[in-house]
């Protein structure tokens, strides 16, 4: 495989203080190993992050943002699924 064929690989790291990892960045690479270790010199130099997740870009769906007020509108009547009045007792951390 020639290096300018290479697919794109999108990039998520998780940072030591964080829960949920974040879309850095993408690079070229050759397989999920090489995107990974690549991925690890390019966005994490200064050791703050602890899991990498890389996803082949083909193969990411994203909905069309013209589309979205017919996509998320039927959420806004739903109250319960905004879980704004809920008490949570003191115990439950990272909610």
């Amino acid at each position: 495989m020639e290096k300018n064929n290479w697919p794109l690989w999108e990039i998520f790291v998780r940072s030591r203080s964080g829960l949920h990892h974040k879309h850095v960045g993408s690079l070229h690479a050759a397989d999920a190993a090489m995107a990974i270790e690549n991925a690890r010199d390019v966005y994490t130099r200064r050791n703050e992050g602890v899991s990498l997740w890389v996803v082949e870009s083909q193969h990411i769906t994203a909905s069309n943002p013209s589309e979205g007020e017919a996509l998320f509108d039927p959420a806004n009547d739903k109250v319960y699924r905004h879980p704004t009045f809920y008490d949570l007792p003191d115990g439950i951390g990272h909610m």
